[in-house]
């Protein structure tokens, strides 16, 4: 293993003046929780090595995880050097990370995508798009992902049961323009087809389709750096599997969603400087998709992007489910690197305050500054239900 254990999410809610609202904690000596520490070798991910400019977006399949049947409590993870440092977003760009679990037919890992059948969550999007049990980004280090009380992800049923890791970083130390590569903008990336070889469509500015694994984004000038080798360390908390466990399943809504479609990712133009300080420079996304089957909402968080100002789910009558904001950093130190997303805040209502109701449209909304344009953004919802028989029925 390299390096110690570092500090998990859960231990740092308190740094760069950030808070969010979460009870418990794993480390608590009044839980009976149990953990796994895997500190970037080959018990995290594999070894990357990147050099300045350069994307990584590497699947991984077979991924060393817990063995057995287990409730999970939370995943914590982030980028760390050769010495078990963590590294700075402002050096690696942490765009996502996200893990799901499958069932794996094939001895062949190379082969694992068409011989497997996927687990994940429980939906909502079509064609097991946003599948992952688990996913941040560059909010990694401070955003919760604790289930409170008996509550957790029940995984581990099967013999041939597998997880996947996506790891997708990109490193901007000396590019021309940091925020653009991390918005994955295609001129700065001088992409004009995708990863399939096929043409890039017309108009389509920046996002995943131009930062794929491999590509580099513009250097300044004469700017030479070294390559770099980086880990993804990631944190199990999980209890071993008993009857005490009340197992929630994990919805995943899209603000993009239109026509069966989670297109996952959009644009924010920029608005016109005479409507500084209007409505006019805010853009809000907004999608309705069903939940199919209801209970109680225990855990709730939102993902986005730089220049994102926040996240809600609201129920069909407009009652909030979950409002999530982000925590930009305004320093120089790990997890408070300044004009970055470090976090973002999380709900945790009491059990039975807040309910969604099975075939109830939910309301997403994303809302993004227009101060500056913006690609390849997300607005995600992520909400934890602890499904019940009253919650069944409109």
């Amino acid at each position: 293993m390299r390096g110690g254990a570092q500090a998990s999410n859960h231990d740092r809610q308190g740094e760069a003046g950030v808070s969010s609202r979460r009870p418990g904690s794993p480390t608590s000596s009044s839980s009976p929780l149990l953990q796994t520490e895997l500190n970037g070798s080959i018990e995290g991910s594999p070894a990357f090595t990147l050099a300045p400019g350069e994307v990584q977006n590497t699947f991984y399949f077979g991924s060393s995880f817990v063995e057995g049947h287990i409730g999970i409590k939370a995943f914590d993870a982030e980028v760390i050097d050769e010495d078990g440092n963590s590294v700075p977003l402002n050096e690696v760009y942490l765009h996502h990370w996200v893990v799901y679990n499958y069932l794996n037919t094939s001895a062949s890992s190379s082969n694992a995508m068409s011989s497997s059948t996927i687990l994940g969550n429980d939906g909502v999007c079509p064609d097991y798009a946003l599948c992952q049990l688990f996913g941040l980004g560059s909010e990694t280090r401070l955003t919760s992902t604790w289930l409170p009380g008996p509550y957790a992800i029940e995984v581990g049923q099967y013999d041939n049961e597998a997880w996947l890791l996506n790891v997708h970083a990109i490193d901007t130390r000396g590019t021309v323009d940091p925020l653009g590569c991390l918005e994955c903008r295609c001129d700065l990336y001088n992409v004009t087809v995708g990863e399939d070889g096929r043409p890039i469509k017309d108009g389509y500015q920046g996002g995943l389709l131009c930062c794929y694994d491999g590509v580099h984004c513009q250097l300044k000038d004469g700017y030479v750096g070294e390559s770099r080798t980086y880990y993804l360390q990631y944190t199990v908390h999980y209890l071993d599997w008993s009857d005490a466990i009340l197992p929630v399943k994990i919805y995943i809504f899209d603000s993009t969603y239109e026509a069966s479609l989670c297109k996952v990712e959009y644009d924010v133009p920029s608005c016109s400087s005479r409507n500084v300080g209007t409505s006019e420079c805010t853009h809000v996304q907004e999608s309705v998709m069903e939940i199919p089957i209801g209970g109680d909402v225990i855990y709730g968080v939102s993902h986005q992007h730089a220049g994102g100002i926040g996240g809600a789910m609201y129920g069909q009558d407009g009652r909030e489910i979950c409002a999530s904001i982000p925590l930009y950093g305004n320093g120089t130190e790990v997890g408070n690197e300044a004009g970055y997303i470090v976090g973002m805040t999380t709900c945790y209502p009491e059990p039975g305050s807040v309910q969604v109701v099975s075939g109830e449209s939910i309301r997403m909304l994303s809302t993004y500054s227009r101060l500056i344009s913006h690609t390849g953004v997300m607005g995600l919802g992520y909400i934890a239900v602890y499904p019940h028989s009253e919650a069944s029925i409109l």
